[in-house]
């Protein structure tokens, strides 16, 4: 497979992807750029506050804020945390989060920045960008009038190019290892609400944006959540060519999800490196004894934030299952102390800690 931006310079590029490309202040080459690995140094993390009544409703919404809020101060502890809020709502926000973290004036509709806030690219120079994604509300299936500008307005804010591009989808739905590799399932990306086409058109638009050079895709599925199977609920690369993935004990024909994480999984047991090495798989077992009852729940370890010098991650209540998830944890990242959370009302939501989040690389 042929190599995205890291091997093209940018007027190729942008003929690629798209539109064009804006460049609010400085002008920037980008001849050679790809998204920087989650566990690179960061200068700061971003989250979104959830607004919507209409999505949560009062009760849920005043659960999920103040579990923002929680997520928001354990990373300030390490990093710089920038909360985005419109002026209408940041008394509120102001009054939960605390004076370790900040807040800018843009408006937002959810919580879930990973899915449409910036993602940032950086040069060879190191210089950073903000490459666009475009945000649709998960295939058109939520209202999005704000988030669907956030990447856009953080970069405006920051003073950084914004490369537009055809690409439509979430950042979420996609783990790229810093090395080449990106995976995601086809579901939430070869999909008519996102992209039409094949998946090696959709696939190499996806490289192109990322500056990835070999794409990995399991099937995931269509329809059974709002993410349409976003990948980093199951399985993220923890270092190159390394890969934590969660598994129930065994596999349940008559689960979808389960059946889908286990042909996930032996699709990626066949994959390799750039340098043809087989990746290194590490599997964590999924929780069963959780506290919430909620049907929808998501109950996934790996979906944790990796920033400067921890790992914030979720507990569910299930002991076991939690104990060993922290000492894997622990033993995939050793110089970094492990946060353990419990964020159910944002499981509730569908979501978890690396949905809430998105990292500004230094």
């Amino acid at each position: 497979m042929s190599a995205g931006f890291t091997r093209r310079s940018l007027l190729a590029s942008v003929a690629a992807l798209g539109v064009g490309i804006n460049v609010p202040a400085r002008a920037s080459s980008f001849v050679d750029f790809e998204m920087p690995f989650e566990s690179d140094r960061h200068t700061r993390t971003f989250m979104q506050w959830p607004v919507s009544v209409d999505v949560y409703g009062e009760e849920l919404l005043e659960q999920v804020q103040r579990s923002i809020a929680e997520v928001a101060q354990a990373i300030a502890t390490y990093e710089e945390v920038v909360v985005l809020v419109s002026d209408k709502h940041a008394a509120k926000a102001k009054s939960l989060l605390g004076g370790s973290v900040k807040t800018w004036n843009i408006p937002t509709n959810d919580l879930w920045c990973r899915d449409s806030g910036p993602t940032f690219i950086r040069d060879e120079t190191g210089a950073l960008g903000v490459v666009q994604i475009q945000f649709n509300g998960w295939g058109r299936k939520q209202v999005n009038n704000h988030d669907k500008h956030i990447a856009r307005r953080v970069a405006e804010r920051l003073e950084l190019p914004f490369i537009r591009t055809k690409l439509v989808g979430e950042q979420g739905g996609l783990e790229h290892d810093g090395a080449g590799l990106v995976m995601a399932h086809a579901s939430s990306w070869v999909n008519p609400n996102r992209n039409r086409g094949t998946a090696a058109k959709v696939g190499r638009q996806i490289l192109d944006a990322v500056g990835g050079e070999k794409m990995i895709w399991g099937p995931g599925i269509k329809g059974a959540d709002i993410t349409d199977y976003h990948i980093d609920a199951l399985a993220r690369f923890v270092a190159p060519g390394k890969v934590l993935i969660q598994l129930p004990k065994e596999i349940d024909p008559e689960d979808p999800w389960s059946k889908s994480a286990f042909e996930t999984y032996e699709i990626l047991k066949g994959q390799t490196t750039l340098e043809g090495k087989p990746l290194d798989i590490v599997v964590v077992n999924e929780p069963t004894n959780i506290r919430s009852r909620n049907r929808e729940f998501v109950s996934s370890y790996v979906n944790y934030y990796v920033c400067n010098d921890a790992v914030i991650s979720s507990n569910f209540g299930d002991t076991k299952a939690d104990g060993q998830a922290r000492e894997i944890l622990e033993e995939l990242y050793p110089n970094r102390k492990i946060i353990s959370l419990n964020t159910d009302p944002i499981g509730e939501s569908g979501g978890g800690i690396h949905c809430a989040t998105q990292q500004q690389p230094a």
